[in-house]
């Protein structure tokens, strides 16, 4: 009797190895993957600079009364190209989506046709008001952000300046200034390609008229300068940019 029991005990106790045996031969259950880290939101807040090129030309015309002969229209029209540079930063207030608030300062070269000369009859008046070789903004900008696209409408003090046209002589005549101050305002509509780059399309508006709207002209015939008018010195702007955010 003693011996069978001491026979089951052992067999019960083989059996246990051997499953134990069995089970550390099965393979381990690997813990699950980690969760990926997720990407971060795209904001636009931080410095950024660029350049840019464009069209401007001006929105109307200028004319002058000439003492003998009356009211003289003509040339006020005309445009070219105008490139430059931006700088600038943006402060989104949720990344992602949401209003981006801003400030950009811009200079810009141009290369306008020229337009100074108005007519009465075949007589020719020759424009004495400065040229526009160059000018710039400051500007500040509100938009709103849907991820990588942001709108905006910007708005600000705007600057120019150039050369005296060729027949402004030593005719003792108070001639315009050749510098220029006044407004500029717009919107335009921005892409992020990447975190660093951007490019944008915008279309400003900008009067320089504050301290020069006296159209004078010149009479070659005569000789003798005119100013009894109103020169339009507004003119729009339509550019294209990119910007590197920094």
């Amino acid at each position: 009797m003693t011996l069978k029991i001491h026979a089951a005990l052992t067999g019960a106790a083989a059996c246990c190895f051997a499953f134990a045996a069995q089970a550390a031969d099965l393979p381990r259950r690997a813990p699950p993957p980690p969760l990926p880290p997720s990407l971060p939101v795209f904001t636009w807040t931080g410095f950024y600079a660029g350049v840019n090129a464009g069209y401007a030309f001006r929105t109307g015309s200028s004319g002058f009364t000439d003492p003998t002969y009356g009211a003289v229209t003509g040339g006020g029209r005309g445009g070219g190209f105008a490139g430059g540079g931006q700088i600038g930063y943006n402060y989104q207030f949720t990344p992602g989506s949401g209003f981006v608030v801003g400030f950009e300062t811009d200079l810009q070269g141009t290369a306008f046709a020229k337009a100074d000369a108005a007519y009465l009859g075949t007589t020719p008046y020759y424009s004495v008001r400065p040229s526009l070789d160059y000018f710039g903004t400051v500007r500040g900008r509100l938009g709103y952000a849907i991820d990588r696209v942001l709108i905006y409408g910007t708005g600000g003090f705007a600057y120019g300046g150039g050369t005296r046209s060729t027949y402004a002589g030593s005719y003792p005549y108070t001639l315009p200034a050749t510098d220029r101050t006044g407004y500029a305002a717009g919107g335009g509509i921005e892409y992020a390609f990447t975190e660093k780059l951007s490019a944008k399309v915008e279309a400003l508006y900008l009067h320089l008229g504050r301290g020069s709207s006296a159209a004078t002209y010149y009479n070659a015939s005569v000789p003798a300068y005119y100013g009894a008018g109103k020169q339009e010195s507004g003119f729009a702007l339509v550019r294209a940019g990119v910007n590197y955010r920094f």
